[in-house]
């Protein structure tokens, strides 16, 4: 699929009409009706990610290169549904970093394999990475979960431990999962930081640099607005909820904080 051709435009069109729409749609509807439609749609979208990890492994579509869940995006197949059906904090904070930034460059920049079948592919890439977008959109500006430093702490430290075992795998196996062992071969953002290894050092501290100020506005907007931190550690916030509510949703939300996802 050429970068910014036909196809590429229309689901970057899709992307943004869709997140102007439910965004105003999760702040105008029934609280416990959008609650249940986005649970059900996480337990929808986890079905999809178990069945695409188990069709990667089928002998038709077995690619050392692809077929192992070892990409940030295919971590996130897993993580936002987490998210979406427990609000687990540290769910929500790990998928808003990696579903706004990381996530964001195969929606900018895609880097589209096809192996068996076309549509069926295509479908899978656009639902894994659309809705990587869009969902932490909702649970950020929709739901008005808010992250907090320790979040942001707790996103980068995940980040880091995963790319470490992704940079293993990539050694032992002679992949690229997450473009940590060398550029990936069509254009990409990476292409601004230099050539491999130059770029991971720059990509670590952009990342470390651009998600302190994604993080900085909502720490003042909620410090002034008086926004309790909810569940465990601290890790997010929600204007608008009382200490009692909030004391409510930390322990509904700390025996998810054991849930270990993966692709």
């Amino acid at each position: 699929m050429p970068a910014y051709g036909t196809a590429h435009v229309s689901m970057l069109l899709l992307l943004v009409v869709s997140a102007a729409v439910l965004i105003l749609w999760a702040r105008r509807s029934d609280g416990n009706r959008v609650e249940r439609i986005l649970r059900i749609t996480g337990w929808a979208l986890l079905a999809n990610s178990v069945f695409w990890t188990v069709w990667g492994f089928m002998p038709w579509a077995w690619n050392l290169d692809e077929s192992l869940p070892l990409h940030y995006s295919d971590a996130l197949r897993f993580l936002l549904p987490v998210a979406m059906i427990t609000r687990a904090p540290w769910a929500v904070v790990v998928s808003w970093f990696w579903g706004l930034t990381l996530n964001l460059q195969s929606v900018l920049t895609p880097d589209v394999n096809y192996f068996v079948w076309i549509p069926l592919e295509f479908v899978q890439y656009w639902i894994a990475h659309l809705s990587g977008v869009l969902g932490p959109v909702v649970l950020m500006w929709g739901l008005r979960f808010h992250p907090t430093w320790r979040g942001y702490g707790l996103a980068y430290a995940v980040t880091a431990g995963w790319a470490a075992i992704a940079f293993t795998a990539n050694a032992l196996t002679g992949a690229n999962y997450g473009y940590l062992n060398r550029a990936p071969d069509g254009a990409s953002i990476l292409d601004l930081l230099g050539p491999w290894p130059q770029y991971l050092l720059l990509e670590a501290s952009l990342i470390a640099v651009v998600w302190a100020l994604m993080t900085l506005p909502w720490v003042l907007l909620d410090r002034r607005a008086g926004a309790p931190a909810l569940g465990r550690g601290g890790l997010v916030r929600r204007p608008g909820r009382s200490q009692a509510s909030s004391s409510t949703s930390a322990s509904r939300s700390g025996p998810s904080e054991a849930v270990i996802t993966r692709r």
